[in-house]
């Protein structure tokens, strides 16, 4: 969907490049996700993907074409869900989604979207009345009312408690399958393991790191397992290597100790992201 070579840009005002020279393409059909600390470059690199910032360096193509070559119709085919949502706070749930609708050629029936994310008996309610999770929620079915084939995420689930978030993970999931393709960003690992097949990773304007969650924890994790089992009545840890676990010792130990838990050495993205940025996830 994009291919994107040498990509720059610097605000008028500032001293250097927020993004640096970086280099990535976003396949049909992934779900992409683009990782990094606060002030990273990741608002930057979406507001540039999705035409607010006109002004940068490199190229980007969008669907094998120049993205400066496209004009409104760009818009008909992408869906965008900021972190902050965006809604008029005087007018209704519905009030909002129809004064969006008009500023699109093809629309999708709200319904069942609202009845998906559990806005559907407070859709005559003002947005200013609703929750922070319910304005999110609001936000997500408004990205997807021109039926995109492209979704833009910014910490989609941020802020919704785990039910909620468990929706709207599945009816990204769901987007996927039907042929969609998702950017997205997030401080929350456990979204990006769930979702993403591929990420990046952005410090500092620069990519670090692009690679699937599965081959980034193995290239950071320990190939290794720890068994805990009770002895005498103690608790004792010990750990094998990957190649140690085909030994005797392993299967005698497995057979004749009382084995609580087995935990391989399989690094987490939340460890992954600490190591490549340099920085903790609160950045």
């Amino acid at each position: 969907m994009f291919n994107v070579k040498n990509l720059s840009y610097q605000y008028p005002k500032s001293k250097g490049n927020t993004i640096d020279g970086i280099d990535f393409e976003i396949k049909e059909g992934e779900i992409f996700g683009f990782l990094g600390p606060s002030g990273a470059g990741k608002s930057t690199t979406q507001k540039v993907l999705i035409k607010l910032l006109p002004n940068y360096q490199g190229e980007i193509e969008y669907k094998g074409k120049s993205l400066a070559s496209y004009h409104d119709e760009f818009y008909e085919d992408i869906g965008v869900s900021f972190e902050m949502p965006i809604s008029f706070s005087k007018l209704t749930a519905m009030e909002n989604l129809a004064f969006f609708k008009k500023l699109y050629k093809n629309t999708v029936d709200v319904e069942p979207l609202l009845k998906r994310v559990g806005l559907w008996e407070d859709r005559n309610k003002k947005a200013g009345e609703y929750s922070k999770g319910m304005k999110i929620r609001l936000n997500f079915v408004r990205a997807l009312i021109n039926n995109p084939k492209m979704l833009f995420l910014d910490e989609p689930t941020n802020g919704l408690d785990p039910v909620n978030a468990r929706i709207m993970k599945d009816m990204v999931l769901e987007f996927k399958q039907q042929g969609g393709t998702v950017f997205l960003t997030s401080h929350i690992m456990s979204d990006i393991e769930q979702l993403c097949d591929r990420v990046a990773f952005i410090v500092d304007g620069k990519l670090k790191e692009i690679d699937s969650p599965r081959n980034l924890k193995l290239k950071y994790g320990k190939r290794s397992v720890k068994i805990e089992y009770k002895e005498a009545g103690n608790l004792i840890s010990k750990e094998f290597s990957m190649e140690e676990i085909k030994q005797p010792e392993f299967c005698q130990l497995l057979q004749s100790k009382e084995v609580e838990t087995i935990h391989s050495g399989e690094t987490t993205l939340e460890e992954i992201f600490i190591k490549v940025t340099g920085v903790g996830l609160n950045g």
